[in-house]
C-alpha cells in the first residue's frame, strides 16, 4: 500500500508534467503542495519530500521569474531549517538558501516577505552560532532588519516573536566584558518591549512564554541588584503559571516551576533579613524539582528529568544539612551554587 506521502508526491510531479499549464503556473503548484508537506510534518521524510519538491519547482519556473524563484528559496529554507539532523550540513544549506532569496527580495519582493525571510535567517544563523559555525551577531542584524516592517502595531505575533529571540540572542553572547552587562541589559528590554505588545487575556501563550524567559533573563543578569531581580524574576514566573499549567501545558508548566525553583535556591525567606536563611525557599524549590521532574518522566523528556533529578538531590542534601530551626526560620543562611534555566 503507497504512503500518503508517495501519493502526494506523484500528484505533485503530475501536476508538473501538465501541458495546460504554463512553466510559472507549474512552479507554484509544486511550492503548494511543498508547503503542504511541511504543515505539521509526522516524520522527517514529509520534510525531505518538502524539498525534493521545491528542487523541482525551481527546475520548472524559468529563470527571469527572480521574485518566484525568491519566494521558492525561501520556503525551500524553511523546510531544511526543520530537518533533524546530527551535525549542521541542512542549517547551512537553509542559511545560504535564505541569503541567496534575500538578495533578490531586497530588489523584487514585498516588505512582509523580506521581513519574513530576514527572521527566519535570523533563527537559522542563530541554531548555527550555538554550534561555532555562525557569528551570533548577524543573526541579531537579521532580526533587527525584520523588525523595521514587523512593528507591534502591524505584525503582533512577529514582534513578538522578534522580540524573544532577538533577547535570546543577546543572552547567548560572552557577557565577559563591560559590553556584556548593556548586552544582558538589551535583552531585558527586548523581553519587556514584547511583554507591551500583548496581553494575558487575548495572547496567553505569548504572554505566558515572555514572562518566563524575562525571569530566566532577569535571575541571570550580572547585576548589582541581585536580589531586586530575583523578586522580579519570581513576579515573571508567577504571571507565566496563569498559563502555564500541568493539566493544560505540562512541559511548559515542568519549565517554568523548575525555573521558579532556580530562583527560590538563591533567595533568602525574607528579603530584609538575608542572615536568616532560606529554609522555606530552599523547601518549596525542592518541592517544585520533584513535581518537575515528574512531569518532564510522564512525557518521556529524560534529559531534562536527569537535570532536575540532580537538583531535587543537592537541595535537598542542603536542606538536611541545616541546623534545626527555632521556630523563626533557618539559623544560617545558605549560598548554593545555581543551576541553568530550562529553556522554554
Amino acid at each position: 500500500m503507497a504512503s500518503p506521502v508517495a501519493d502526494e508526491m506523484r500528484a505533485a510531479l503530475s501536476a508538473a508534467d501538465d501541458a495546460d499549464a504554463t512553466p510559472s503556473e507549474r512552479a507554484e503548484m509544486l511550492m503548494e503542495i511543498a508547503m503542504g508537506l511541511q504543515q505539521r510534518p509526522k516524520s522527517a521524510d514529509q520534510l525531505h519530500s518538502a524539498v525534493t519538491l521545491y528542487d523541482k519547482a525551481l527546475t520548472v519556473c524559468p529563470q527571469e521569474m527572480r521574485l518566484l524563484r525568491a519566494r521558492i528559496l525561501a520556503r525551500k529554507a524553511t523546510a531544511l531549517q526543520a530537518i533533524p539532523e546530527q551535525g549542521t550540513a541542512m542549517l547551512e544549506l537553509a542559511r545560504a538558501t535564505l541569503e541567496e532569496s534575500v538578495a533578490t527580495l531586497i530588489e523584487f519582493g514585498k516588505a512582509e516577505e523580506l521581513a519574513e525571510a530576514e527572521m527566519n535567517l535570523g533563527l537559522v544563523v542563530q541554531s548555527l552560532a550555538g554550534a561555532g559555525r555562525a557569528r551570533i551577531t548577524d543573526a541579531i542584524s537579521a532580526y533587527q532588519r525584520a523588525l523595521r516592517t514587523f512593528t507591534k502595531t502591524g505584525y503582533l505575533r512577529e514582534f513578538v516573536i522578534l522580540q524573544n529571540n532577538l533577547a535570546t540572542a543577546f543572552l547567548s553572547m560572552p557577557m565577559t566584558d563591560e559590553r556584556g552587562k548593556m548586552r544582558e541589559a538589551l535583552a531585558v528590554q527586548a523581553f519587556e518591549e514584547g511583554l507591551k505588545a500583548v496581553s494575558l487575556i487575548d495572547h496567553p501563550t505569548e504572554y505566558a512564554m515572555l514572562q518566563n524567559n524575562l525571569g530566566n533573563a532577569l535571575q541571570y543578569v550580572s547585576s548589582s541588584h541581585r536580589l531586586e531581580n530575583n523578586l522580579r524574576a519570581l513576579d515573571a514566573y508567577d504571571e507565566a503559571l496563569k498559563v502555564r499549567t500541568r493539566e493544560t501545558t505540562p512541559l511548559e508548566y515542568a519549565n517554568t516551576i523548575s525555573n521558579k525553583a532556580n530562583c527560590l535556591w538563591n533567595l533568602p525567606d525574607d528579603p530584609e533579613n538575608p542572615d536568616a536563611g532560606n529554609r522555606t525557599n530552599l523547601t518549596q524549590a525542592n518541592a517544585y524539582y520533584r513535581e518537575a521532574r515528574a512531569v518532564f518522566m510522564e512525557h518521556g523528556d529524560l534529559e531534562k528529568a536527569r537535570i532536575v533529578a540532580e537538583a531535587v538531590d543537592q537541595t535537598q542534601r542542603e536542606i538536611l544539612a541545616l541546623p534545626a530551626t527555632n521556630g523563626h526560620g533557618a539559623l544560617q543562611a545558605i549560598n548554593p551554587s545555581n543551576t541553568g534555566a530550562l529553556k522554554p
